[in-house]
């Protein structure tokens, strides 16, 4: 479950992360009353589950009524990278000098949670590791005995933080792998961390994801769910039908049953020379109408161009798969997307004799099923 950047920000602040003043605003006219509460300069921000909002045009800083007005009318109901903005964050700016960002995650390859600090906040912190990675400094943590002071010490000060603001960073980077660990996160970050003229430390920004498994234990966490995913109506509808569903920035649609099955099928895409729009894993068992609510998901993603049904049968059978498939494309008069569909394993050959081929294209190999499909979508981008 991703926290929206304000719930996130109550969720921080509560347990001592100074954070801006700020208020959440639906209307242009509760916007611009929040930004007379607070007093000018304000940020307005959309409250979507995207990065890079400000180079989108769902951050923008105001100075006045007239500007925080104009702001809010642009911001709320704009389409941000597909998603729906309801929402925005009214927040006091910050005058910084610095801009630092700190986070905690889980290192799957250790088998450990990693503390991170490095002084290129406020940008893309996946671009920094792949560019810059030394720019990084990383900090593994022993769950059995938490965070030791000297620990987060330790990583602020190897990422060149400033000695006069180093004990409050490491303050935040402890509480967040507090945050981490009572509240079953899977990632806690502040990007930016922001450092004032005055040597304070500030969340410009908060990001704060919680395992789902987890929910049953975090009963406030819980009740933020419903209002965390209102207005994106794909995570709506991923909660309906019980999916896991991953947005990616691409237009190729992928649909597949088993996580390794999903993820291969993206390698394909992206060694093809297209761009995959998503992870969709529909589940060992998938019966006919959990194929047609996955068929449903994927077509109702505007960044979708094209689908490819990557089916391996093993609990999961062709003839059933099949099935599913033809009862979602019938209820249409146009098949919104085209669709590539590959079927392997029990029951493949009842399931291709089954497809009705005026509505799919089908495809023996997992390879030329991914060619089909990368073909399809840059025909539509053409």
């Amino acid at each position: 479950m991703r926290l929206h950047e304000y719930q996130a920000k109550q969720v921080f602040a509560d347990a001592g992360v100074p954070t801006p003043a700020a208020k959440l605003a639906e209307t242009v006219d509760e916007a611009v009353d929040a930004a007379e509460e607070i007093g000018y300069p304000v940020a307005i921000k959309a409250q979507v589950h995207v990065g890079g909002r400000g180079k989108a045009g769902g951050i923008k800083l105001v100075e006045s009524e007239e500007e925080a007005r104009e702001a809010a009318e642009d911001i709320i109901g704009m389409d941000l990278k597909g998603y729906h903005v309801s929402r925005v964050l009214v927040e006091e700016a910050v005058d910084f000098v610095n801009e630092l960002y700190v986070g905690v995650t889980m290192d799957r390859g250790e088998g450990k949670p990693v503390a991170m600090v490095s002084t290129k906040g406020g940008v893309n912190i996946e671009e920094v590791a792949e560019e810059d990675p030394d720019a990084i400094a990383r900090e593994h943590i022993d769950p059995a005995f938490g965070m030791h002071p000297f620990q987060a010490r330790k990583v602020v000060y190897e990422a060149g933080v400033d000695r006069d603001v180093a004990n409050d960073v490491a303050s935040v980077l402890t509480t967040l792998y507090r945050l981490w660990d009572d509240r079953d996160g899977s990632d806690v970050e502040v990007n930016p961390l922001m450092i004032t003229s005055d040597d304070e430390v500030i969340a410009a920004d908060a990001v704060m994801n919680v395992d789902d498994d987890a929910l049953f234990r975090q009963p406030e966490i819980a009740e933020m769910s419903e209002e965390a995913a209102e207005g994106d109506e794909l995570e709506q509808k991923a909660d309906e039908y019980d999916f896991d569903y991953v947005r990616l920035s691409g237009n190729v649609g992928i649909i597949g049953n088993g996580a390794g099955l999903v993820m291969t099928t993206l390698d394909l895409v992206d060694h093809y020379g297209g761009s995959p729009a998503n992870f969709l894993d529909v589940g060992g068992g998938a019966k006919a109408d959990r194929i047609a609510n996955a068929l449903d998901m994927v077509f109702s993603d505007e960044n979708v161009d094209s689908v490819v049904f990557n089916i391996f049968g093993g609990i999961t059978r062709g003839d059933e798969v099949a099935q599913g498939i033809n009862q979602a494309l019938e209820q249409f008069d146009e098949i919104p997307k085209p669709v590539v569909v590959r079927l392997a394993g029990t029951n493949a050959e009842e399931g291709m004799e089954i497809l009705n081929e005026d509505l799919v294209t089908v495809e023996h190999t997992l390879e030329d099923a991914v060619q089909r499909a990368v073909n399809y979508a840059e025909e539509v981008e053409q």
